[in-house]
């Protein structure tokens, strides 16, 4: 009893002593339901709750949580995450644990041609039960407990047990002592898993800024295209006031009837731009519904949009210095991160592809009890007598008592001549190192021009606000003067109609400098990495 209580807690020991850490249910419930974003949307969420008076009302927040809810392309690039957190849990596979068990009986009557096989027709029944339990722990250490017991019944004069029942129970533990020894080689696929667990989630957020910027940047053309729209059709109607008042003029007899050809060809002109912006209006308005969702629900597709954000920009205006800016997108922009996520996986492979080029050396010890049981027979007496009765119970008693020990060890050693396919892992890690480290100097390189050409964007936008200010408050000036005129008789129609094109062209540039700004705003986010945080936008840690 001792014994078995000795190889008891020895096991415990090698068990424990491996390290080995087993997936708890919270773990598996993890991997079923990962606690981010929803990976299935059935409709267009929260699309109705935006619904006033008959329109679909949407600030530029409300537009970016619908983008990230409903957007198909989000969707889509949410789920390499998924995949890969799965893959995470299929690293552990070297470490499951498994069970084998097996029963099998079977009955032979052979003729017998000598007497020493102790009957005429030599009749046997044979039976065997075999239960093992295997697992590898993350030290490399394997061990395997199997038990096993027969039993064999005759009719033989000269068996001595019958029916005989043996029984065994062996402990081998094997330990790698070159090859695969140690955490880090058995542990190497866990933590390349992990990482890139870690880099799918920074892939995603960088798509996620992608599509945010988009976002913002859709948003913004539909007012630009809505205000656009607006100061078309108050030039038409200036257009429309100058040629009725040609009209009353010309029944008057004030103006000769050719004077009046030059305003109707005005109206005419100026609604050809309306309809076209009209037209433009839609595009923009189609391209931003299919990005949040809104083509999702026949309902919420008939809908007009609301768009409530000023065109105006809020606060004071953005200065940014553009060395400033690059060390800023160099620390947060993701893609950055999956990067170096990648080539921490590429030197963690090369260091697994070298282990896998030694040779393998490995120690294995066993320790077995055994039992026998069963009635054992007087074959000096014809038939054999009965001395003693026993059976299963016996043969246990004796594998617990330890009486009938058997242990051993082997080494052994497998020395390749030659490895070819550790080598070409080992090649193909190197040239992935190498591509990803010339990935990443483009992506720097790229990160460098594109955030010089956003902050030149920026500092633009802010000059060209200011003159389209300046711009529009002299065209509406200009007007004013060459109405005044006009009505004095001082001036012509011409000039009165081409200052309203000066004005409404002036409106046009006022608005198109103020969204430039807000969208170059946007891209400097997206380009330095700020633009999830500033609105609001994180991306969950991602659970194994």
């Amino acid at each position: 009893m001792k014994r078995a209580v000795l190889i008891l807690v020895l096991f415990l020991m090698v068990r424990s002593a491996a390290g080995q850490t087993f997936p708890t249910p919270g773990y598996m419930r993890q991997l079923i339901y990962p606690p981010s974003i929803p990976a299935q949307v059935k409709g267009p969420a929260e699309l109705k709750d935006h619904v006033v008076e008959g329109k679909l009302r949407l600030t530029l927040a409300d537009a970016i949580r619908l983008a990230l809810l409903n957007n198909t392309e989000v969707r889509l690039n949410e789920l390499p995450i998924e995949t890969a957190r799965h893959e995470v849990g299929r690293s552990y596979q070297a470490f499951d644990p498994f069970a084998t068990s097996s029963f099998n009986a079977g009955r032979a009557t052979t003729p017998t041609y000598t007497q020493l096989q102790g009957a005429p027709t030599l009749s046997t029944l044979s039976q065997a039960a075999s239960f093992d339990y295997n697992q590898t722990f993350q030290t490399g250490t394997n061990y395997d407990l199997n038990f096993s017991s027969s039993k064999l019944a005759t009719n033989s004069v000269f068996a001595t047990f019958n029916p005989y029942i043996a029984s065994s129970a062996t402990l081998t533990l094997t330990q790698p002592l070159l090859r695969n020894r140690g955490l880090f080689p058995n542990r190497a696929p866990i933590v390349i898993a992990r990482r890139n667990l870690n880099a799918s989630r920074a892939t995603f957020a960088g798509q996620v800024n992608d599509s945010l910027l988009q976002t913002i940047q859709q948003y913004l053309y539909v007012i630009q295209a809505r205000e656009s729209l607006a100061v078309l059709k108050k030039s038409v109607e200036q257009a429309q006031a100058s040629y009725d008042h040609d009209k009353r003029a010309l029944e008057l007899g004030a103006i000769p009837p050719f004077d009046i050809y030059r305003s109707e060809a005005q109206v005419a002109s100026r609604r050809v731009a309306v309809i076209q912006a009209e037209y433009g209006l839609k595009q923009s308005e189609d391209a931003f519904r299919r990005i949040i969702g809104a083509d999702l629900d026949p309902y919420i597709r008939a809908l007009d949009l609301d768009l409530t954000e000023p065109v105006e920009p809020r606060g004071a205006l953005l200065s940014l210095d553009i060395q400033q800016a690059y060390q800023q997108a160099l620390e947060r922009r993701p893609e950055l991160e999956a990067l170096r996520l990648q080539l921490d996986n590429d030197d963690t492979s090369i260091r697994l592809y070298h282990n896998q080029l030694l040779p393998n050396l490995s120690l294995s010890a066993f320790y077995s009890t055994n039992g026998l049981g069963g009635n054992q027979l007087d074959t000096s007496t014809t038939p054999p007598t009965v001395i003693a009765t026993g059976g299963l119970p016996e043969a246990f008693t004796q594998l617990r008592s330890f009486d009938f020990p058997s242990y051993g060890f082997t080494v052994q050693l497998q020395l390749p001549i030659r490895n070819r396919s550790a080598r070409a892992n080992l090649g193909e890690a190197m040239v992935s190192r190498r591509r990803n480290l010339y990935r990443q100097r483009q992506q720097t390189e790229q990160l460098w021009q594109e955030v010089k050409d956003t902050v030149h964007q920026l500092a633009a936008a802010e000059l060209s606000i200011a003159a389209a200010k300046v711009s529009r408050d002299l065209a509406q000036k200009t007007l004013e003067a060459e109405q005044r005129k006009y009505e004095l008789g001082a001036s012509q129609i011409f000039f009165v109609l081409d200052a309203q094109n000066q004005l409404a062209q002036a409106e046009l540039s006022a608005v198109q400098a103020e969204i430039g700004y807000q969208a170059a705003v946007a891209g400097v986010e997206h380009a330095t990495g700020t633009l999830l945080e500033n609105h609001k936008v994180k991306i969950e840690d991602v659970a194994p």
